[in-house]
């Protein structure tokens, strides 16, 4: 998993009626670890918008491994799977973040989309994104 971990305090407006998280808040906290990295990486979701970058969602998973519960803080770290220029597959690991308990795991998938909706490869259109995402590739695979 990438070195930097996303933190975040579970809020009560997350958790259902026995005050565990509900399951749909899994896939926004990959959004914001997501977020995180890419603004961490020097290429923030922003700036990738003004550039004519677009990077949709195509696909969104989680499996749930111990309950994760109103005031808890956890962590969470992600990893670049695969990266070929067009599309992005990125895992996730949550855990508690006193304790280390995996609490979920998940995978996205993502495109690269231009301005237009057309793919954008990377490698030719934005190398030094590409080549970010490459050395991120190159880091999960020797972990």
């Amino acid at each position: 998993m990438s070195n930097e971990l996303y933190q975040h305090r579970v809020q009560y407006y997350e958790t259902d009626q026995m005050k565990v998280v509900h399951h749909s808040n899994y896939i926004r906290w990959f959004e914001e670890a997501r977020t995180h990295f890419l603004g961490n990486s020097g290429f923030s979701y922003h700036w990738m918008e003004e550039n004519g970058i677009i990077i949709p969602v195509l696909s969104a998973a989680a499996e749930y491994k111990a309950m994760v519960r109103f005031g808890e803080v956890v962590e969470i770290a992600l990893k670049v799977e695969e990266f070929n220029g067009v599309k992005l597959a990125i895992s996730y690991e949550v855990r508690n973040a006193e304790t280390k308990e995996l609490k979920t795991t998940g995978r996205t998938s993502h495109c690269f989309l231009d301005a237009d909706y057309r793919p954008l490869r990377l490698k030719k259109a934005f190398p030094e994104v590409y080549e970010m995402f490459m050395r991120e590739l190159e880091k999960s695979k020797q972990a």
